[in-house]
C-alpha cells in the first residue's frame, strides 16, 4: 500500500473531526414557553441531556455515519495506491524517441504523443516509498529522449511529478533516429556503484524501456543482454509520400535558367497520384500531376522499397530568393512533404593561379565553369597590392602551386604543396610512396570523388592544429585538409600533383570542380546554405565577437555570437524549414534546412527488431497500470454513507 498525499490528511483530518464532534456538544437554544405538565414532555429531558457540554456522548448512528463518511473522504485525500507488483525496488531508463517519424499523426495526434501516454502510465505503476516505511523501497527511474544524438532529460529519481513534467517537456524534432548512443548514456547513468558507495555493487541493473516505432538505423551497431531491453512499438500505418531527394541549379550556359528535380517517394501498397508544387518567395510558379508507384515489396528477405517517380521543373529567376517543392497530397507525416532551396543571384568565381608552369592544373581549371581564370608567376605574385586584395576581394579563390608566399591575403586557398607559413601548420619532412587509406566522400569538397587509386611518389608530412579539418589520409599524413586561420580558409593538398598519378584520374577535374565551388561559396552569404536536419549552421569570416540573431521554425531573435576566429556556429537545427541569420549591417543570411531522408520517411512501424543478431519483439499490449487507486472506491464509500444517513435522518430513526 502507497500513500501519495497522507499528510493532506492528516491535516484535513485535525481541522474536520473536531468540528464534527463539536456540533454533538454545542448547547441547544430553547425558547422558554410555560406548559401544565411535562408527562408528554420526555423527548425535550432527552434534549436537557445533550445540551450538558461534559456529558458522555450517547450512541447515536448518524454521528457514526458521519464519522465513517468523513474518514473515507480524509483516507481518499490521503491518495492510497494498492501496488499489485511485488519484489525489491528496481531502477528503469525510458528510451523515448523524438525523431521525425514520431511526429506521424496515424495515432492521434502524434506517435510521440502516444509513447508519452505510455511512459506516464508507466510512471504511475512505479512503486514509491510508503509514508510509515523507514526504508526506501521506491523505483527509480531515468528519461532519455533520443534522435540523432541523446539527451538525458532527467536522472534517476523517484518522484513522480518530476517524471510527468520531463515526460511533458519533450519534443518532436525532424531528425532521424539512432539509438546506440542514447544506450550508452543509460548505461554509463545506470552503472551501479562499487562497494564503497552504499554496498550497491549487488544492485540489479536498471531495465531499458524503449518507446518508438522501431524505425532505427543503427541496430547493427548495438547488442543487449537478454531482458535487458523492452520495446513498445508505436504506430499503426505506413502510408506516407515523401520528398527524398531535391536539387536546384542554374545552368552555366545561362545563369538566368533554373533547372529544378526532385524525387517523390510513395510508401503505401497501392499507386498514388498527388500533384506537386514549385514555389519562389512562396509564390507558385507550376503544379504538376504525378503518379507513383505503391512501395515494392519482396519475399527473400530484402527490405521493401518505396515506389518512387522523378520529376523536374525549368524556369528563370535573375533574383535571388527561397524555393520550394511541395506535394499536396494530405498523410501522415508533414516534414517530409516539402523541400527548400536557397537560390543564389548568378555568378561565377574568379580564379587566380600563382604557378611557375602547371599545364595539367591550368587545365583543369579551365575545365571548371569560372568566370575568369587569371595566371601569374610566383615573382609576379609577390608585387601585387595585398591590402586592395584583402579588402575589395577581387578573386573569389587563389591556387597556389608549389609557392610560399611571403604574405597572405584574405581570401580562399587551394593549396598544391608546401603549406604556407603562419596558418600553424608544421612540416617535419618528407614521405615517400604514399597512397590514400581513407577519404571523407560526403564532404562538398569529395563528393563524387574518388580516391581509391590516388598515389604520390613524394609528398609533406603535415602537422595540422587541433581545429583544422581533415578530408584524406595518407597512411603517415593527412593528405587533404582544411585549416580556418585570419579569416581566410586554406584547403591543404600536401603534395605536387605532378609527383602523383591523380592528373590521369577522372577525380582530379572533379576535384578542383568541388573545391573552388566550395571555396568560392564561402566567400558570400550563402555558405553551405542548404543543409539537412542536424547540420549546423556556420557562418565564417567575421570579426570577432560579432553579434547575430537566429530565427527560424518556431522560435526567432536567438542571440549567437561569433568566436575569436570571426566563426558562427548554430547547432539547433533539429526541425525542417528555412532559418535566417542576421549580421548587423549586412544582408539577411538564409538557410534551408530540409528531411530528405528516405529511411525516416518510411513509418511502418517495425514489431520487431534486430539488435546485434538478437531479435527484440514488440509487446503484445499497450502498457496499463500495475498498481490500483483506491480515492475512487473511497469516494464511493463516502457517497454510499452520505446517502443512507440521509435516508436516516429523514425517517427520524434514533437508538
Amino acid at each position: 500500500m502507497e500513500w501519495l498525499t497522507p499528510l493532506t490528511a492528516l491535516y484535513a483530518a485535525a481541522a474536520t473531526l473536531p468540528l464534527l464532534l463539536l456540533l454533538y456538544f454545542l448547547k441547544l437554544k430553547r425558547r422558554e414557553q410555560i406548559i401544565s405538565s411535562t408527562l408528554l414532555w420526555k423527548r425535550a429531558i432527552q434534549d436537557l441531556q445533550v445540551n450538558a457540554p461534559f456529558q458522555k456522548l450517547r450512541r447515536n448512528i448518524l454521528l457514526l455515519l458521519q464519522l465513517l463518511m468523513l474518514l473515507a473522504i480524509l483516507l481518499a485525500l490521503a491518495g492510497p495506491i494498492l501496488s499489485l507488483t511485488t519484489g525489491p525496488s528496481r531502477r528503469f531508463v525510458l528510451l523515448i524517441d523524438r525523431s521525425a517519424s514520431m511526429s506521424a499523426n496515424d495515432i492521434e495526434p502524434t506517435r510521440l504523443d502516444a509513447a508519452k501516454k505510455q511512459a506516464g502510465t508507466f510512471v504511475e505503476s512505479l512503486r514509491g516509498k510508503t509514508f510509515f516505511s523507514l526504508k526506501d523501497e521506491s523505483d527509480q527511474v531515468m528519461i532519455i529522449a533520443f534522435d540523432d544524438h541523446a539527451k538525458v532529460m532527467c536522472n534517476f529519481t523517484s518522484d513522480k511529478h518530476q517524471l510527468h513534467s520531463t515526460i511533458e517537456a519533450i519534443t518532436a524534432g525532424d531528425g532521424g533516429s539512432t539509438l546506440a548512443e542514447a544506450i550508452v548514456v543509460a548505461r554509463a547513468f545506470a552503472q551501479s556503484p562499487g562497494t564503497e558507495a552504499n554496498n550497491r555493487s549487488a544492485e540489479t541493473p536498471a531495465q531499458l524501456i524503449l518507446f518508438s516505432d522501431g524505425r532505427i538505423r543503427d541496430v547493427e551497431q548495438i547488442a543487449v543482454g537478454t531482458g535487458e531491453l523492452i520495446f513498445n512499438c508505436i504506430g499503426k500505418s505506413q502510408q506516407n509520400i515523401a520528398i527524398t531527394a531535391m536539387q536546384a541549379r542554374r545552368s552555366y550556359e545561362d545563369p538566368d535558367e533554373i533547372s529544378v528535380f526532385a524525387t517523390i517517394a510513395n510508401y503505401d501498397t497501392e499507386e498514388t497520384t498527388c500533384d506537386v508544387q514549385l514555389s519562389i518567395n512562396d509564390n507558385v510558379q507550376a503544379i504538376k500531376a504525378v503518379t507513383i508507384p505503391p512501395q515494392k515489396t519482396s519475399d527473400t528477405g530484402v527490405a521493401a522499397q518505396p515506389g518512387k517517380v522523378s520529376i523536374d521543373f525549368s524556369l528563370s529567376h535573375v533574383d535571388p530568393g527561397v524555393l520550394e517543392v511541395r506535394q499536396l497530397q494530405p498523410d501522415a507525416l508533414a516534414c517530409d512533404d516539402a523541400a527548400w532551396a536557397i537560390l543564389s543571384p548568378p555568378r561565377k568565381l574568379t580564379v587566380l593561379l600563382v604557378t611557375a608552369g602547371n599545364v595539367v592544373l591550368e587545365s583543369a581549371l579551365k575545365a571548371c565553369p569560372l568566370a575568369g581564370l587569371e595566371l601569374c608567376s610566383p615573382d609576379e605574385f609577390e608585387v601585387m597590392d595585398f591590402g586592395t586584395i584583402s579588402v575589395e576581394q577581387p578573386y573569389d579563390v587563389i591556387v597556389l602551386d608549389n609557392h610560399i608566399p611571403a604574405q597572405l591575403p584574405k581570401c580562399r586557398y587551394l593549396v598544391f604543396g608546401h603549406p604556407p607559413e603562419g596558418i600553424d601548420v608544421l612540416v617535419p619532412e618528407q614521405l615517400e610512396n604514399q597512397v590514400i587509406v581513407d577519404w571523407r566522400p560526403r564532404h562538398p569538397v569529395l563528393k563524387y570523388v574518388n580516391l581509391m587509386n590516388l598515389f604520390a611518389a613524394k609528398c609533406f608530412k603535415i602537422t595540422l592544429p587541433r581545429d583544422a579539418e581533415t578530408l584524406a589520409e595518407f597512411g603517415q599524413s593527412p593528405a587533404l585538409a582544411l585549416v580556418r586561420r585570419k579569416g581566410s580558409i586554406f584547403l591543404l593538398a600536401g603534395f605536387d600533383i605532378l609527383q602523383t598519378n591523380w592528373p590521369f584520374e577522372p577525380s582530379f577535374i572533379l576535384f578542383c570542380y568541388n573545391a573552388t565551388a566550395f571555396l568560392g561559396t564561402q566567400a558570400g552569404q550563402n555558405q553551405e546554405t542548404n543543409l539537412q536536419v542536424g547540420q549546423p549552421i556556420i557562418v565564417e569570416g567575421l570579426a570577432p565577437e560579432t553579434p547575430a540573431e537566429v530565427s527560424g521554425p518556431g522560435f526567432s531573435g536567438n542571440e549567437i555570437k561569433a568566436n575569436a576566429a570571426g566563426t558562427i556556429r548554430f547547432p539547433g537545427i533539429d526541425k525542417v524549414g528555412v532559418y535566417g541569420l542576421k549580421v548587423p549591417e549586412q544582408p539577411l543570411r538564409l538557410f534551408a534546412v530540409n528531411l530528405l531522408d528516405s529511411q525516416e520517411s518510411n513509418i511502418e512501424p517495425m514489431r520487431e527488431i534486430i539488435l546485434s543478431g538478437q531479435a527484440i519483439q514488440a509487446q503484445d499490449n499497450p502498457i496499463s497500470r500495475s498498481n490500483l487507486p483506491l480515492w475512487p472506491f473511497l469516494v464511493g464509500i463516502a457517497l454510499i454513507l452520505a446517502l443512507l444517513e440521509w435516508l436516516i435522518y429523514n425517517s427520524k430513526v434514533r437508538i
